[in-house]
């Protein structure tokens, strides 16, 4: 299997399986990838999801062996394979977090990128590779990037793809929490629970607003902000969690989906 599947109460853990080869992307695994996390997504018991690669390395980007010259209506449906993995991340409403040791280079550093959440461990190296084969980058970089790190950090990253460490990584905002090495997934699995405990729905709302904001007017905003909060105000989490400020206790948020944009 080039994806690994595992559960742990409500943290669904997938794990890139071709250590061989530094995890690098080919078609199989980008499609057991891309099914997974939509699986995961469709699950009402996993309420968290952790991405991670197996051996040494996260993702040493696309596997350059299976690469050759093709049309571009070829090339197209390979690429919209790789899409289809972050929309996936995207889409969902459940916060999925990226644990990261050793190297994130290519579309490893973009798949990172996308996620919620980056823990890496201090000795991981992330670079946007994509032109040492003549690629500008796709697996969302022209997205994920400027909204981490800012505009002209990106295109520095993507013009002259020099590896940066974890500590770099996190000062820029590629990287939400560094670790000490080798501890990134049980770091992501601590942040996972805590996530998987949480408001599903205000964890919904949150990607979702996130995921439009930029491309609204402020005032736009104001707007989408409201009716979703209108919205939660009539959500069974919230009813818990007001009583649960009442009672002096900690809430206990139920297993349920949360909110699609």
């Amino acid at each position: 299997m080039n994806v690994l599947i595992e559960d742990d109460g409500a943290v669904r853990t997938l794990t890139l399986n071709r250590p061989q080869v530094r995890n690098a992307i080919d078609i199989p695994l980008r499609l057991e990838l891309a099914d997974a996390l939509e699986s995961a997504d469709a699950d009402a018991g996993v309420r968290a999801i952790i991405l991670t690669g197996a051996g040494s390395t996260f993702c040493s980007g696309g596997d350059i062996s299976t690469m050759k010259l093709m049309s571009e209506a070829e090339a197209m449906d390979r690429a919209q394979l790789a899409q289809r993995v972050i929309r996936a991340i995207w889409n969902t409403p459940k916060p999925v977090i990226a644990a990261v040791e050793g190297a994130a280079f290519g579309a490893g550093a973009a798949l990172a990128a996308a996620c919620d959440r980056v823990v890496a461990g201090s000795d991981a190296r992330f670079a946007t590779t994509f032109t040492n084969v003549g690629l500008a980058g796709d697996m969302g970089a022209f997205a994920s990037l400027p909204r981490r790190v800012g505009t002209a950090r990106a295109r520095q990253m993507l013009l002259l793809p020099q590896p940066i460490d974890a500590r770099v990584a996190e000062s820029w905002g590629l990287v939400d929490a560094t670790t000490e090495p080798g501890a990134a997934l049980a770091t992501a699995h601590v942040d996972a629970h805590r996530l998987a405990a949480g408001p599903a729905q205000a964890y919904g709302v949150i990607k979702a607003l996130l995921a439009i904001s930029p491309t609204l007017p402020p005032v736009e905003v104001l707007d989408h902000e409201a009716a979703h909060q209108a919205r939660l105000f009539g959500s069974d989490d919230f009813a818990e969690g007001v009583a649960a400020f009442g009672e002096k206790r900690r809430p206990s948020f139920g297993p349920r989906q949360g909110v699609h944009s």
